[in-house]
């Protein structure tokens, strides 16, 4: 109890000392001054500009809006400080709407021009507030009646593993996404594009969650996809016993060539190279060549190779031949 009292003592004799005193008579008529100037400033006109959002409302059920849901336009308003920091703050400005019907055209667009932007806005504010400038002439949205179709994903940029390693394979999630549009604006649609990646010098399987590339009057449903790069070690390999096959050869023709089998050597991966054959190669020796230019040796070709084959090439690509009928 006794240790109670000796700190209300104290605080006592804090608070109401002299020098106390005067400290807080001075904050008093200070911020009494300080309320008194911002009630002043506050009475003053002022101009500010402001980003006020606008988005189409009332659109029917059998309609789909192709643009952003929301769009911005910049107007300068005029008006005592007091209205400017409501307009800051409430929710005046916010949400302003655009009538569907009001605006479309039969042509799959619509058009607000900027003295229609001022009404809807006007609309919103208090009969004091005055608009003095707005930095667009007109806004526009795109919509359609549900033309769509399926467009597969394809990523664009800069994406380079590091030293030694490669891109073995991408993977994307979705791979196709739902485009809606405009006939002919489809029609003209074969690939939506990621925005641009930029990643270098990564080895382990590299994962991105992306946007996808915009384009105006375009509607892209997801309008993102998660990309996978799996990479790879590189190495040299070689590929041995690859029958040679004759094309282009008249009936009853038979192309034998000396050796009958090839090799071929090239740059893959480390995971690729584990499940090649030499089936999944193919080489060939063209008849007409051999017609065209004949000599001794023929030359002999890669027709099919692999996906993530590189710098593929036949070890010894002349070769002895015979032609022989197929009675012989």
């Amino acid at each position: 109890m006794k240790q109670l009292q000796r700190i209300w003592q104290f605080f006592s004799n804090f608070l109401f000392s002299r020098a106390n005193k005067e400290f807080f008579i001075f904050l008093f008529f200070l911020a009494l001054s300080g309320t008194f100037w911002l009630s002043l400033t506050l009475n003053e006109t002022y101009e500010q500009e402001f980003a006020i959002p606008f988005s189409v409302a009332d659109i029917p059920k059998n309609a789909v809006l192709t643009s952003d849901d929301v769009d911005t336009v910049r107007m300068t308003i005029r008006d005592k400080g007091i209205v400017l920091l409501a307009y800051n703050y409430g929710d005046y400005l916010k949400h302003v709407k655009i009538p569907f019907r009001s605006y479309t055209r039969n042509n799959g667009t619509g058009h607000v021009s900027a003295q229609e932007l001022q009404k809807l806005v006007y609309q919103r504010m208090l009969s004091s507030s005055k608009i003095t400038s707005i930095k667009q002439d007109k806004l526009e949205f795109y919509y359609n009646y549900g033309t769509k179709k399926q467009v597969p994903v394809r990523w664009s940029g800069r994406v380079i593993p590091d030293e030694l390693f490669f891109i073995s394979r991408v993977h994307y999630s979705p791979d196709s996404v739902t485009v809606y549009a405009a006939e002919d604006k489809l029609d003209s649609i074969s690939i939506i594009y990621t925005e641009p990646l930029n990643y270098a010098n990564f080895r382990d399987t590299l994962r991105i969650d992306c946007h996808l590339t915009r384009m105006k009057g375009v509607k892209i449903v997801p309008d993102h996809v998660k990309v996978t790069f799996f990479t790879d070690v590189l190495t040299e390999e070689r590929i041995d016993g690859i029958p040679v096959q004759g094309i282009n050869m008249p009936e009853g023709k038979v192309l034998r060539t000396f050796p009958s089998k090839a090799s071929v050597t090239f740059v893959t991966g480390i995971n690729t190279y584990r499940n090649l054959t030499p089936s999944d190669f193919t080489i060939v020796a063209d008849y007409n060549e051999i017609k065209q230019n004949p000599t001794e040796k023929c030359r002999i070709s890669l027709k099919n190779v692999p996906h993530g084959i590189s710098r593929a090439k036949i070890e010894t690509p002349l070769v002895d031949y015979l032609i022989e009928s197929e009675t012989e």
